[in-house]
Parts: structure tokens; C-alpha cells; sequence
């Protein structure tokens, strides 16, 4: 892989989608300001999903966009809404980056550069292509797991972490993902999606770490549902011609 340097990175843009992360979105743009320094093409843009509690208000203690949605669109309409200002603002590379502090900077660059060298459309940050400190819970696994097999018996191609939500992508899929966005547990349906309109993508691996905060509004019972709903989604696109 060819090594870029911090210089030739071009425009990228670093979305983070935030619902009541008071806890813990203070911690993750201190991480994201300080790297901000060392890359002149880079952006951070928080998209505030309707946030009850004091997540507006520290975010406009930074350096960073800030988009107010008025009320809460769920991790899907939040992305969405930060890949349209990406695709509005002629970004190159868009990041998508977790408010409560399981991703980490230092993976950012093995992320863009298969993107920036046009190797890849999609990069995923991966916690099980290779053994890591992650440990998540027996529901969660199970639910990856799930997601892993319904993408390999349809698409033929293995993505070990198909929920992350740590994952970089290109101009052209800017643009498809600011026209159409799946609004509920979106990680797993756009593999699908990318993959039948023969989208590179690649998997790379990412050291993350639990939750550092807050609660997350995915419940158990949520998730069940979900996982109904975009398996669903899933066949229906495996079936429906482009």
C-alpha cells in the first residue's frame, strides 16, 4: 500500500452522529480537534440528533460544525444528514466516527488511504479481521454474527464487522448515500447495497474499545426488531433488479 503523507490528504470530512452523548462527546473531539491539527484538509461535523441533554451545548465549546436536527431522525437521518453536507460541500473522503468514545484516531489513517490511493469505495474499520482488545457482549456478537452470515450466503464476500460504524468512504458513494440512506441500523443494508452495484469495498482493522459513557438507545428488544427489519430489506434489495 502506498504511504500518504499528511500533506496530500485531500478535503475529508469527519461525521459524528450524537444523541445525548454528554457524557463522552467532550473526550472524542478533544481526540478529533488534536488531529484536526496535524491534517489542513480535514473537517469535523457533528450532527446533534435532537439531543436532550447538554450534548448541543458542549459541542459548540470546539471547533467543529455543528448541525441541529430539530428532532430525533436516529442514526440513519443523522449520517445522512452529514453525508449531504459532505456532497454540498465538495468533500473528497467522508468518515463516519462514533460520539462515545469507541473509535480511535489513530485508525483513521489506515481507513482513508486505500480511498485516497483509489483502491477502495467503502473502508470499514474491522474488530474481528484480526484478534483485538474488543469485547462487546454475548447480544451484540450474536447480532454481528447474524449479520456476517446473511451477507455472505447473498453476496458471496466475507465482512467480519458488518454493524461498525467506524468506516470511510469515497465521492461517489458521498453521493449515493446523501440521495438514499437506510434510516434504521443502516450499517449492514448498505453492504448489500454497495455490493450489487460493484462497489470496492475493504476491511481493515480497528483497535476499539466499549462504550466510554452514557447509555446506549439501542435495547434489547430494539434490536431484535431491527434485525428483523433490515434482513428484510436485505433480501428485498438481493431479489429486486437494479
Amino acid at each position: 500500500m502506498m504511504i500518504v503523507c499528511l500533506e496530500s490528504i485531500p478535503k475529508t470530512l469527519i461525521i459524528v452522529p450524537a444523541y445525548n452523548e454528554q457524557d463522552t462527546i467532550g473526550k472524542t473531539l478533544s481526540s478529533l480537534v488534536e488531529l484536526k491539527e496535524e491534517i489542513r484538509n480535514l473537517e469535523i461535523c457533528v450532527v446533534n440528533d435532537g439531543s436532550t441533554d447538554r450534548t448541543k451545548d458542549i459541542v459548540s465549546t470546539f471547533d467543529v460544525v455543528q448541525l441541529d436536527l430539530s428532532q430525533n431522525l436516529g442514526i440513519g437521518g443523522a449520517v445522512q444528514t452529514g453525508y449531504k453536507y459532505a456532497y454540498n460541500q465538495g468533500f473528497d473522503i467522508a468518515v463516519q466516527f462514533d460520539a462515545d468514545g469507541q473509535h480511535k484516531t489513530s485508525d483513521l489513517f489506515d481507513l482513508i488511504t486505500p480511498i485516497i490511493n483509489d483502491e477502495e469505495d467503502m473502508v470499514i474499520g474491522s474488530r474481528f479481521l484480526h484478534r483485538t482488545d474488543y469485547k462487546g457482549s454475548k447480544l451484540r456478537r450474536i447480532g454481528i454474527y447474524y449479520f456476517y452470515v446473511i451477507l455472505k450466503l447473498l453476496t458471496k464476500k466475507s465482512y467480519t464487522d458488518p454493524t461498525s460504524g467506524y468506516r470511510a468512504i469515497n465521492r461517489h458513494v458521498i453521493e449515493l448515500f446523501a440521495n438514499d440512506y437506510p434510516k434504521d441500523y443502516p450499517e449492514p443494508e448498505v453492504l448489500m447495497h454497495l455490493s450489487r452495484k460493484k462497489m470496492r469495498i475493504k476491511e481493515v482493522t480497528a483497535n476499539m474499545q466499549g462504550r466510554q459513557g452514557g447509555e446506549s438507545s439501542i435495547t434489547p428488544w430494539k434490536s431484535i426488531y431491527y434485525m428483523g427489519k433490515v434482513t428484510l430489506s436485505i433480501l428485498m434489495q438481493s431479489i429486486v433488479k437494479e
